[in-house]
Protein backbone atom coordinates (compact mmCIF):
# COMPACT_ATOMS: atom_id res chain seq x y z
CA UNK A 1 0.00 0.00 0.00
CA UNK A 2 1.46 3.61 -1.13
CA UNK A 3 1.37 6.47 1.41
CA UNK A 4 -1.06 8.45 -1.00
CA UNK A 5 -3.53 5.12 -1.06
CA UNK A 6 -3.09 4.73 3.03
CA UNK A 7 -4.05 8.44 3.41
CA UNK A 8 -6.99 8.55 1.45
CA UNK A 9 -8.62 5.41 2.91
CA UNK A 10 -7.68 6.11 6.72
CA UNK A 11 -9.83 9.61 6.35
CA UNK A 12 -12.25 7.92 4.34
CA UNK A 13 -12.96 5.76 6.92
CA UNK A 14 -12.79 9.13 9.54
CA UNK A 15 -15.76 10.71 6.81
CA UNK A 16 -18.03 7.21 7.84
CA UNK A 17 -17.09 6.97 11.50
CA UNK A 18 -14.75 8.92 13.82
CA UNK A 19 -11.47 8.01 14.44
CA UNK A 20 -10.14 9.61 17.83
CA UNK A 21 -6.24 8.52 16.98
CA UNK A 22 -6.03 11.13 14.64
CA UNK A 23 -6.49 13.95 16.02
CA UNK A 24 -4.81 15.57 19.16
CA UNK A 25 -6.79 17.61 22.12
CA UNK A 26 -7.65 21.22 21.33
CA UNK A 27 -9.59 23.86 22.68
CA UNK A 28 -11.66 26.04 20.25
CA UNK A 29 -13.60 28.72 20.79
CA UNK A 30 -16.97 27.47 21.78
CA UNK A 31 -19.69 30.19 20.60
CA UNK A 32 -18.02 29.68 17.21
CA UNK A 33 -18.53 25.82 17.34
CA UNK A 34 -22.17 26.72 18.23
CA UNK A 35 -23.45 27.37 14.91
CA UNK A 36 -21.65 23.87 13.61
CA UNK A 37 -23.15 20.32 12.92
CA UNK A 38 -22.01 17.98 15.69
CA UNK A 39 -20.80 15.49 12.58
CA UNK A 40 -18.70 18.09 11.63
CA UNK A 41 -17.00 18.49 14.95
CA UNK A 42 -16.99 14.78 15.71
CA UNK A 43 -15.09 13.65 12.48
CA UNK A 44 -12.79 16.86 11.78
CA UNK A 45 -9.48 15.58 12.52
CA UNK A 46 -6.56 18.44 13.40
CA UNK A 47 -3.35 19.26 16.02
CA UNK A 48 -4.56 23.07 16.22
CA UNK A 49 -7.12 25.93 15.63
CA UNK A 50 -5.64 28.28 12.61
CA UNK A 51 -9.18 29.91 12.89
CA UNK A 52 -7.67 32.21 15.04
CA UNK A 53 -5.25 34.43 12.62
CA UNK A 54 -8.55 34.98 10.34
CA UNK A 55 -9.65 38.94 10.24
CA UNK A 56 -12.95 39.95 8.92
CA UNK A 57 -13.24 40.36 5.24
CA UNK A 58 -10.16 37.87 4.59
CA UNK A 59 -10.19 35.25 1.34
CA UNK A 60 -8.99 32.31 3.42
CA UNK A 61 -8.02 29.13 1.95
CA UNK A 62 -7.64 25.77 3.91
CA UNK A 63 -5.62 23.35 2.99
CA UNK A 64 -6.58 19.72 3.59
CA UNK A 65 -10.27 20.87 4.79
CA UNK A 66 -11.67 17.52 5.48
CA UNK A 67 -15.33 17.65 7.46
CA UNK A 68 -15.06 21.28 6.53
CA UNK A 69 -14.89 22.93 10.52
CA UNK A 70 -12.22 25.00 10.45
CA UNK A 71 -13.77 26.59 7.04
CA UNK A 72 -17.19 27.07 8.64
CA UNK A 73 -15.45 28.58 11.74
CA UNK A 74 -13.68 30.82 9.24
CA UNK A 75 -16.89 31.92 7.68
CA UNK A 76 -17.86 33.16 10.60
CA UNK A 77 -15.01 35.45 11.04
CA UNK A 78 -14.43 36.80 7.54
CA UNK A 79 -18.27 38.40 7.43
CA UNK A 80 -20.59 39.24 4.42
CA UNK A 81 -17.16 40.56 2.54
CA UNK A 82 -15.03 37.49 3.07
CA UNK A 83 -14.62 33.93 1.41
CA UNK A 84 -13.74 31.26 2.31
CA UNK A 85 -11.76 28.11 -0.04
CA UNK A 86 -11.42 24.42 1.48
CA UNK A 87 -9.36 21.77 -0.80
CA UNK A 88 -8.86 18.57 -0.50
CA UNK A 89 -8.49 15.48 -2.46
CA UNK A 90 -10.78 13.13 0.01
CA UNK A 91 -14.01 12.51 -1.75
CA UNK A 92 -15.95 10.88 1.28
CA UNK A 93 -14.55 14.29 3.43
CA UNK A 94 -15.63 16.44 0.39
CA UNK A 95 -19.30 14.73 0.51
CA UNK A 96 -19.46 15.17 4.48
CA UNK A 97 -18.63 18.84 4.27
CA UNK A 98 -20.76 19.93 1.50
CA UNK A 99 -23.28 17.81 2.93
CA UNK A 100 -23.82 21.25 5.50
CA UNK A 101 -23.14 23.39 3.17
CA UNK A 102 -27.01 24.67 2.55
CA UNK A 103 -27.57 24.14 6.40
CA UNK A 104 -24.30 26.43 7.07
CA UNK A 105 -24.83 29.18 4.37
CA UNK A 106 -28.69 29.62 5.78
CA UNK A 107 -27.22 30.40 9.66
CA UNK A 108 -24.28 32.32 8.21
CA UNK A 109 -26.78 34.33 6.01
CA UNK A 110 -24.95 34.06 2.88
CA UNK A 111 -23.26 31.12 0.98
CA UNK A 112 -19.02 32.58 1.33
CA UNK A 113 -18.20 28.76 1.38
CA UNK A 114 -16.36 26.86 -1.23
CA UNK A 115 -15.13 22.94 -1.02
CA UNK A 116 -12.89 22.48 -4.51
CA UNK A 117 -11.21 18.84 -5.57
CA UNK A 118 -7.52 18.85 -5.18
CA UNK A 119 -3.90 17.76 -4.00
CA UNK A 120 -2.81 20.54 -2.00
CA UNK A 121 1.20 20.31 -3.47
CA UNK A 122 -0.58 21.69 -6.53
CA UNK A 123 -2.97 24.10 -6.11
CA UNK A 124 -3.04 24.59 -9.92
CA UNK A 125 -4.75 21.41 -10.79
CA UNK A 126 -8.53 21.02 -11.21
CA UNK A 127 -9.39 17.20 -10.44
CA UNK A 128 -13.25 18.11 -10.78
CA UNK A 129 -12.33 19.64 -14.43
CA UNK A 130 -9.43 16.74 -14.94
CA UNK A 131 -12.51 14.02 -13.85
CA UNK A 132 -14.78 15.91 -16.67
CA UNK A 133 -11.86 15.72 -19.27
CA UNK A 134 -11.53 12.38 -18.56
CA UNK A 135 -14.56 11.37 -19.04
CA UNK A 136 -15.15 12.91 -22.47
CA UNK A 137 -11.61 11.58 -23.72
CA UNK A 138 -11.33 8.94 -21.98
CA UNK A 139 -7.29 7.80 -22.09
CA UNK A 140 -6.10 4.36 -23.98
CA UNK A 141 -3.53 5.37 -26.55
CA UNK A 142 -0.13 6.82 -26.08
CA UNK A 143 -1.20 9.86 -28.31
CA UNK A 144 -4.77 10.56 -25.39
CA UNK A 145 -1.91 10.39 -22.72
CA UNK A 146 0.17 13.13 -24.96
CA UNK A 147 -3.29 15.22 -25.54
CA UNK A 148 -4.03 14.66 -21.80
CA UNK A 149 -0.69 16.35 -20.38
CA UNK A 150 -1.00 19.26 -23.27
CA UNK A 151 -4.82 19.69 -21.48
CA UNK A 152 -3.31 19.80 -18.04
CA UNK A 153 -0.33 22.12 -18.82
CA UNK A 154 -3.05 24.63 -20.51
CA UNK A 155 -5.35 24.15 -17.29
CA UNK A 156 -3.24 25.27 -15.16
CA UNK A 157 -2.16 28.04 -17.14
CA UNK A 158 -5.87 29.44 -17.98
CA UNK A 159 -7.74 28.14 -15.26
CA UNK A 160 -5.61 26.87 -11.99
CA UNK A 161 -7.49 26.05 -9.56
CA UNK A 162 -6.58 28.68 -7.05
CA UNK A 163 -5.51 31.63 -8.56
CA UNK A 164 -1.71 33.32 -8.37
CA UNK A 165 -1.77 35.88 -4.96
CA UNK A 166 -5.78 35.69 -4.75
CA UNK A 167 -5.51 34.64 -0.93
CA UNK A 168 -5.29 36.60 2.52
CA UNK A 169 -4.45 33.76 4.49
CA UNK A 170 -3.53 30.05 3.96
CA UNK A 171 -4.57 28.00 7.07
CA UNK A 172 -3.96 24.35 7.67
CA UNK A 173 -4.83 21.92 10.60
CA UNK A 174 -2.40 18.75 10.62
CA UNK A 175 -2.29 18.39 6.69
CA UNK A 176 0.86 19.36 5.95
CA UNK A 177 2.69 16.17 7.26
CA UNK A 178 0.65 13.84 5.07
CA UNK A 179 1.83 14.67 1.80
CA UNK A 180 4.67 13.07 0.75
CA UNK A 181 7.96 14.02 1.36
CA UNK A 182 9.27 14.65 -2.56
CA UNK A 183 6.07 16.94 -2.37
CA UNK A 184 6.35 19.05 0.95
CA UNK A 185 8.88 22.22 -0.88
CA UNK A 186 6.50 22.33 -3.65
CA UNK A 187 3.32 22.18 -1.30
CA UNK A 188 5.00 25.43 0.32
CA UNK A 189 5.95 26.83 -3.38
CA UNK A 190 2.46 26.31 -4.13
CA UNK A 191 1.11 28.12 -0.72
CA UNK A 192 3.67 31.29 -1.62
CA UNK A 193 2.20 31.07 -4.94
CA UNK A 194 -1.10 31.99 -4.14
CA UNK A 195 -1.32 34.18 -1.09
CA UNK A 196 -0.92 37.83 -1.88
CA UNK A 197 1.99 40.08 -1.43
CA UNK A 198 1.37 41.34 2.28
CA UNK A 199 -0.45 38.06 2.99
CA UNK A 200 -0.59 35.71 5.67
CA UNK A 201 0.10 31.61 6.73
CA UNK A 202 -1.09 29.63 9.74
CA UNK A 203 -0.22 26.09 9.64
CA UNK A 204 -1.14 24.17 12.33
CA UNK A 205 1.22 20.84 12.24
CA UNK A 206 2.76 17.64 13.68
CA UNK A 207 6.59 18.35 13.98
CA UNK A 208 9.61 16.36 15.58
CA UNK A 209 12.55 16.84 17.45
CA UNK A 210 14.41 14.45 15.63
CA UNK A 211 14.17 13.97 11.47
CA UNK A 212 12.19 10.81 11.28
CA UNK A 213 14.19 7.58 10.70
CA UNK A 214 12.91 6.35 6.71
CA UNK A 215 11.67 2.77 8.42
CA UNK A 216 9.48 5.10 10.21
CA UNK A 217 8.32 6.60 6.96
CA UNK A 218 7.43 3.70 5.31
CA UNK A 219 4.92 2.83 7.90
CA UNK A 220 1.85 3.52 6.03
CA UNK A 221 0.11 3.57 9.21
CA UNK A 222 2.18 5.83 10.94
CA UNK A 223 2.32 8.14 7.96
CA UNK A 224 -1.72 8.42 7.70
CA UNK A 225 -1.89 9.18 11.60
CA UNK A 226 0.10 12.44 10.97
CA UNK A 227 3.39 10.81 12.50
CA UNK A 228 6.35 9.42 10.34
CA UNK A 229 5.22 12.50 7.66
CA UNK A 230 5.94 15.04 10.27
CA UNK A 231 8.81 17.62 9.45
CA UNK A 232 11.88 17.90 12.04
CA UNK A 233 11.38 21.12 14.12
CA UNK A 234 13.50 23.72 12.51
CA UNK A 235 13.35 22.07 9.18
CA UNK A 236 9.95 23.42 9.27
CA UNK A 237 10.36 26.88 9.82
CA UNK A 238 13.67 26.64 7.08
CA UNK A 239 11.14 25.38 4.24
CA UNK A 240 9.20 28.21 4.44
CA UNK A 241 12.21 30.61 4.58
CA UNK A 242 13.24 28.98 1.47
CA UNK A 243 10.19 29.55 -0.45
CA UNK A 244 10.66 32.97 0.25
CA UNK A 245 8.10 33.89 3.13
CA UNK A 246 9.16 36.01 6.34
CA UNK A 247 8.38 36.77 9.73
CA UNK A 248 8.26 32.84 10.08
CA UNK A 249 7.72 31.91 13.67
CA UNK A 250 6.41 29.70 16.18
CA UNK A 251 3.48 30.97 17.14
CA UNK A 252 2.09 28.30 19.29
CA UNK A 253 4.07 25.12 20.75
CA UNK A 254 2.68 22.49 22.78
CA UNK A 255 5.03 21.64 25.99
CA UNK A 256 4.06 17.99 25.94
CA UNK A 257 4.56 15.48 23.14
CA UNK A 258 1.47 14.48 21.35
CA UNK A 259 3.23 10.90 21.36
CA UNK A 260 6.77 9.62 21.16
CA UNK A 261 7.80 6.94 18.69
CA UNK A 262 11.73 5.03 19.41
CA UNK A 263 12.21 7.85 21.32
CA UNK A 264 11.13 10.92 19.04
CA UNK A 265 9.05 13.52 20.26
CA UNK A 266 6.06 14.38 17.67
CA UNK A 267 3.92 17.59 18.80
CA UNK A 268 1.54 20.07 17.96
CA UNK A 269 2.73 23.36 16.32
CA UNK A 270 1.68 26.58 15.16
CA UNK A 271 3.65 28.29 11.94
CA UNK A 272 3.01 31.97 11.05
CA UNK A 273 4.47 33.79 8.23
CA UNK A 274 4.10 36.33 5.87
CA UNK A 275 4.62 36.66 2.35
CA UNK A 276 6.87 40.07 1.40
CA UNK A 277 4.47 42.85 -0.23
CA UNK A 278 7.03 43.20 -3.25
CA UNK A 279 10.35 43.60 -3.75
CA UNK A 280 10.44 47.22 -4.44
CA UNK A 281 12.17 49.40 -2.06
CA UNK A 282 11.24 53.23 -1.32
CA UNK A 283 13.16 55.47 0.89
CA UNK A 284 10.95 58.00 2.32
CA UNK A 285 12.84 58.61 5.58
CA UNK A 286 11.23 55.98 8.31
CA UNK A 287 13.01 54.59 11.21
CA UNK A 288 12.41 51.69 13.91
CA UNK A 289 14.09 51.67 17.08
CA UNK A 290 14.31 48.04 18.75
CA UNK A 291 13.48 47.72 21.74
CA UNK A 292 15.79 44.82 23.28
CA UNK A 293 15.96 42.54 25.17
CA UNK A 294 18.51 41.49 22.34
CA UNK A 295 21.37 43.71 21.59
CA UNK A 296 21.12 42.68 18.06
CA UNK A 297 18.84 40.89 15.51
CA UNK A 298 18.22 39.87 12.04
CA UNK A 299 14.66 39.75 9.87
CA UNK A 300 15.23 36.82 7.61
CA UNK A 301 16.08 38.79 4.37
CA UNK A 302 19.08 40.18 6.92
CA UNK A 303 18.65 43.70 7.76
CA UNK A 304 19.87 44.09 10.93
CA UNK A 305 18.00 46.05 14.11
CA UNK A 306 20.80 47.33 17.06
CA UNK A 307 18.79 47.76 20.40
CA UNK A 308 18.08 51.51 20.71
CA UNK A 309 18.94 52.87 17.30
CA UNK A 310 16.95 54.42 15.11
CA UNK A 311 17.31 52.50 12.19
CA UNK A 312 16.63 53.65 8.35
CA UNK A 313 14.06 51.30 6.70
CA UNK A 314 12.67 51.50 3.46
CA UNK A 315 8.34 52.18 3.44
CA UNK A 316 7.37 48.15 2.92
CA UNK A 317 9.63 47.37 5.97
CA UNK A 318 8.84 50.08 8.08
CA UNK A 319 4.65 49.20 7.69
CA UNK A 320 5.72 45.04 8.12
CA UNK A 321 7.62 46.10 11.31
CA UNK A 322 4.90 48.23 12.88
CA UNK A 323 1.83 46.20 11.98
CA UNK A 324 1.73 43.66 14.40
CA UNK A 325 3.49 40.48 12.47
CA UNK A 326 6.41 41.27 14.81
CA UNK A 327 4.51 41.55 17.93
CA UNK A 328 5.74 44.76 19.92
CA UNK A 329 9.32 44.77 19.37
CA UNK A 330 9.57 47.83 17.10
CA UNK A 331 8.82 51.65 17.88
CA UNK A 332 8.15 53.22 14.28
CA UNK A 333 8.82 56.51 13.85
CA UNK A 334 7.37 58.29 10.81
CA UNK A 335 9.85 61.55 9.04
CA UNK A 336 9.84 64.93 10.59
CA UNK A 337 8.47 65.99 7.55
CA UNK A 338 6.57 63.88 4.74
CA UNK A 339 9.20 62.44 2.15
CA UNK A 340 8.84 62.07 -1.59
CA UNK A 341 10.47 58.88 -1.72
CA UNK A 342 13.07 57.77 -3.39
CA UNK A 343 14.57 53.73 -4.89
CA UNK A 344 16.78 52.30 -1.85
CA UNK A 345 18.79 49.51 -1.70
CA UNK A 346 17.47 48.87 1.82
CA UNK A 347 21.37 48.80 3.10
CA UNK A 348 21.59 46.61 6.12
CA UNK A 349 22.52 48.37 9.33
CA UNK A 350 22.13 51.92 8.11
CA UNK A 351 21.66 54.15 10.98
CA UNK A 352 18.94 57.23 10.57
CA UNK A 353 19.89 60.56 11.81
CA UNK A 354 18.10 61.76 14.58
CA UNK A 355 17.68 65.15 12.78
CA UNK A 356 15.74 63.81 9.85
CA UNK A 357 12.67 62.05 12.67
CA UNK A 358 12.92 64.35 15.29
CA UNK A 359 9.24 65.25 15.91
CA UNK A 360 8.19 62.87 13.09
CA UNK A 361 4.97 60.53 14.88
CA UNK A 362 5.58 57.15 16.59
CA UNK A 363 4.17 54.11 16.14
CA UNK A 364 4.65 52.99 19.59
CA UNK A 365 2.53 49.71 20.08
CA UNK A 366 3.10 48.79 24.20
CA UNK A 367 4.14 45.20 25.17
CA UNK A 368 1.34 43.06 26.39
CA UNK A 369 1.18 43.89 30.09
CA UNK A 370 3.44 47.19 29.79
CA UNK A 371 3.02 50.79 30.62
CA UNK A 372 3.49 53.26 28.11
CA UNK A 373 3.90 57.02 28.62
Amino acid sequence: MTIETSVLERYSAGAQSVQADLCCPVDYDRSLLALLPQEIIDKDYGCGDPSRYVKAGDVVLDLGSGSGKICYIAAQLVGDTGRVIGVDMNDDMLALARQYQAEMAEKLGSDRVTFLKGQIQDLAADWAALNTYLAQHPVSSTEDLLSLRAWQSQQRQTAPLIKDNSVDLVVSNCVLNLVHDSDKAQLIREIFRVVKPGGRVAISDIISDERVPAHLQQDPHLWSGCISGALQEHDFLQAFIKAGFIAVSYDKWESQPWQVVEGIEFRAATITAIKPAGNVCTDKGHAVLYRGPYSEVYDDEGHVYYRGQRMAVCERNYQLLTSGAYGSDFIGISPAQEQPGKPWDCATGTLRPVSATKNGVHEDKCPPGGSCC
